[in-house]
């Protein structure tokens, strides 16, 4: 199995770790201390090492921050996690609060007396990160200090040792373009920047640019490594040895110097101390590097990392290879679906038992190489947490007149999947099929959306919206995340969401994922991955038009749609997808499953 369904929170833990981390801080003259959920690779799945975040708070979702003082204690979540934090962690020594309308610097601004001293590990924040803090602190007499160690380190007696999977080479006919045309496409960037090298530090771009793939990372193929590419030359990859076999080695040879990661420091004071101009990632590096180059007398040339948006764009290779996953992996869930429906009604069926199922159908198309996240299997009531994972203790039955909610996704060697449909369990009520019938409008509304260069996420973000906005409705969650190519299951730059400021290409691959959370009562959500399809005219305009092509292949609960509250394009839309979808997965199918996917995908009105 690639899923565990133990129990990884502490809570009754927290109290004694937050008495020994203030001792710690008192020791050291600080009035508190900055916990993030994230490392040295600002990655949103961490590997066990670098999970602090859980070992101080007991909250487990991918994305936080604490903060600890000596009376006090915040502990930031979105509003995916809000329900999550409070359940996971102990609310009496930890204020749970959402961003983004609680901040980290208001808060301490609030709860901390002017003069008082904040540490941090410059390991784990990003330069910009603490270019803001210290900018809003230093206004309130607050001062941020980097610790030379993490106090927590020195807490966490049973602390997991870093990961040391092999990494295995992702050679051109899977990532379309060779490791050496990309380095010479970074290097460009830098001739033309009047850079003399850039330092990468996230871990999917550095598995892009040398088209190579690791285990480090839970469901991520991803493998921990600092990269240094230089103008001119041969980049240095700084990884432990361990790691690479002769397999490996002879894919690496010809385009990097391979080095242990504890070199990487010299070389960064050697390129200080011939004064060198050193691109820096300002949102994504970890503020230690520019301390090591300013102290070295570096001129740091602050830039995206030039990896980010060529990685984002697909080619034409990784496309087809998307196509291909998607294929094998809707027929997969729609197996699933098929089971579920026989067997659901037996009330035997729970959450952790569906899990484990649409996991072996995964399996059964022998190009599994893993799950993409852990599956948000969540009946009834467990559908409203957003990021919900079913544990041995929380494991409900799929009852009788409720709704399911299954979120999962896989990791091919030719493309990473991430699907979200919520089904009836016997029948619905009414306003479970209300409900669903206005997340599928605003699905479709994005789907269907056609839009000019230079259009961006949050341009997006509203079609998905109105028809619950209409309805006094709405949902804390972005619309849709970035995809990567056996990478990330979640990519940046794009997004669709409130805050994605990124131009949308074509070539990038994007989830559309509407939601609506019924608290203590049903969750639904409709996810499909689209890609961004190039302009094209449209009959009678005057301009071309970017799309989206949608990659998922699976229908849509019918027993849960109200027709009527489809417009005739909408329903348009519905039909010829469940067309397509049958179309392409029934030769996949044999006998019963595909009877199902008949009845699932037949026409409406």
């Amino acid at each position: 199995m690639f899923q565990s369904f133990e129990e990884i929170s502490s809570p009754g833990a927290v109290p004694e770790r937050v008495r020994a981390l203030r001792r710690e801080l008192k020791s050291r003259k600080l009035k508190g201390f900055l916990v993030p959920h994230s490392d040295e690779h600002q990655d949103e799945f961490l590997p066990p090492c670098a999970e602090r975040l859980r070992w101080l708070t007991g909250f487990t979702g991918s994305a936080g921050a604490a903060i600890v003082l000596e009376n006090a204690a915040a502990l930031f979540v979105d509003g995916r996690y809000t329900l999550q934090a409070r359940a996971q962690t102990d609310t009496s020594l930890f204020d749970v609060l959402q961003t983004p309308e609680a901040k980290a610097s208001k808060w301490l601004a609030a709860a901390l007396p002017k003069g008082g001293i904040i540490g941090y590990d410059p390991n784990v924040h990003t330069i910009k990160e603490i270019e803001r803090l210290t900018e809003s602190l230093g206004k309130v007499g607050i001062r941020l200090q980097p610790q030379a160690d993490n106090p927590i380190d020195l807490l966490w007696h049973d602390r997991p040792a870093p990961s040391s999977a092999p990494v295995v080479p992702h050679g051109p006919e899977l990532a379309g373009r060779s490791a050496s045309e990309k380095i010479a496409e970074v290097q460009e960037t830098l001739k033309r920047e009047k850079a003399d090298a850039v330092l990468l530090t996230l871990l999917d771009s550095i598995a892009w640019l040398f088209n190579i793939r690791g285990g480090d990372i839970t469901h991520s193929p991803l493998a921990l490594a600092f990269a240094l590419v230089p103008a001119r030359g041969k980049p240095a990859l700084f990884i432990d040895p361990a790691k690479l076999g002769d397999n490996v080695r002879g894919h690496l040879k010809e385009t990097a110097e391979l080095l242990p990661p504890d070199a990487l420091d010299t070389r960064l004071k050697a390129l200080g101390e011939r004064g060198a101009r050193v691109r820096l990632d300002p949102e994504t590096t970890p503020v230690r590097f520019a301390h090591i180059l300013e102290a070295s007398s570096a001129k740091i040339a602050a830039g995206d990392d030039p990896c980010i948006l060529p990685k984002a764009i697909k080619n034409a290779t990784e496309i087809d290879g998307a196509r291909a996953a998607h294929l094998r992996d809707g027929a997969a869930v729609v197996r699933f679906l098929a089971w579920l429906d026989e067997n659901s009604p037996s009330g035997r069926v729970d959450e952790i038992g569906a899990a484990m199922k649409l996991e072996e159908f995964r399996r059964k198309t022998g190009e599994l190489k893993d799950l993409s996240f852990d599956s948000i299997s969540a009946s009834g009531p467990h559908g409203a947490v957003v990021h919900y994972r079913p544990t041995i203790a929380s494991n409900l039955k799929l009852k009788p007149r409720s709704l399911y909610l299954i979120d999962s996704g896989g990791q091919y060697a030719d493309g990473t999947t991430d699907i979200t449909r919520t089904v009836a369990i016997g029948t619905p009520s009414a306003e479970m099929r209300r409900h669903y019938t206005l997340v599928l409008k605003g699905h479709i509304a994005v789907a269907t959306a056609r839009f000019p260069k230079g259009t961006r996420g949050q341009d997006i973000d509203p079609f998905a919206r109105r028809p619950l906005w209409q309805a006094g409705l709405d949902f804390d969650h972005g619309t849709g995340h970035g995809v990567g190519s056996y990478l990330s299951v979640h990519e940046p730059p794009q997004r669709i969401s409130r805050t994605g400021s990124v131009e949308l290409k074509p070539g990038m691959i994007l989830s559309n994922e509407p939601g609506l959370y019924r608290e203590g009562s049903y969750g639904i959500r409709l996810e499909n991955l689209v890609l961004v399809t190039p302009p094209a005219p449209i009959k009678g305009g005057t301009h071309e038009m970017l799309g989206f092509e949608t990659m998922t292949l699976v229908p849509f609960d019918r027993r849960l749609i109200d027709p009527e509250l489809l417009n005739r394009d909408e329903l348009a839309w519905l039909n010829a997808y469940h067309a397509h979808v049958r179309r392409k997965i029934e030769t996949l199918l044999k006998g019963a499953d595909r009877t199902w996917l008949g009845k699932a995908t037949a026409r409406i009105g």
